[in-house]
């Protein structure tokens, strides 16, 4: 069984910083992209951020240079880095990673989501 545990969510003021952690956890073979959705109250769950097995990301307009994604390979873990918070910001964030399982001699892909972390921007 693999699961997605991610910590880091609060309460913050406008202007502030804070960096959600998602760990992976299980029978893991290997990670292929991360990412990073939020879903605000009453609105669809959007994609916010995303990095792949190489490194490259990629931000939704809105989060461009606020917000940064990052992974540790070694730790099966992705970060969101997350400065100059705004009440729109006001969310739950899930992590989300597409991991390839390995059972005896057969892989497979599944695509995993966190239970998500409240972030709430407010004075």
């Amino acid at each position: 069984q693999v699961q997605l545990v991610e910590s880091g969510g609060g309460l913050v003021q406008p202007g502030g910083s804070l960096r959600l952690s998602c760990a992976a956890s299980g029978s893991i073979f290997s990670i292929g992209t991360m990412a990073w959705y939020r879903q605000a109250p009453g609105r669809e769950r959007e994609l916010i951020a995303s990095i792949t097995s190489r490194h490259n990301t990629n931000y939704v307009d809105s989060v461009k240079g606020r917000f940064t994604i990052s992974r540790d390979t070694a730790k099966n873990t992705v970060y969101l880095q997350m400065n100059s918070l705004k009440p729109e910001d006001t969310a739950v964030y899930y992590c989300n990673a597409d991991i390839t399982n390995k059972t005896g001699s057969t892989y497979y892909i599944e695509n995993y989501w966190g239970q998500g972390t409240q972030v709430t921007v407010s004075s």
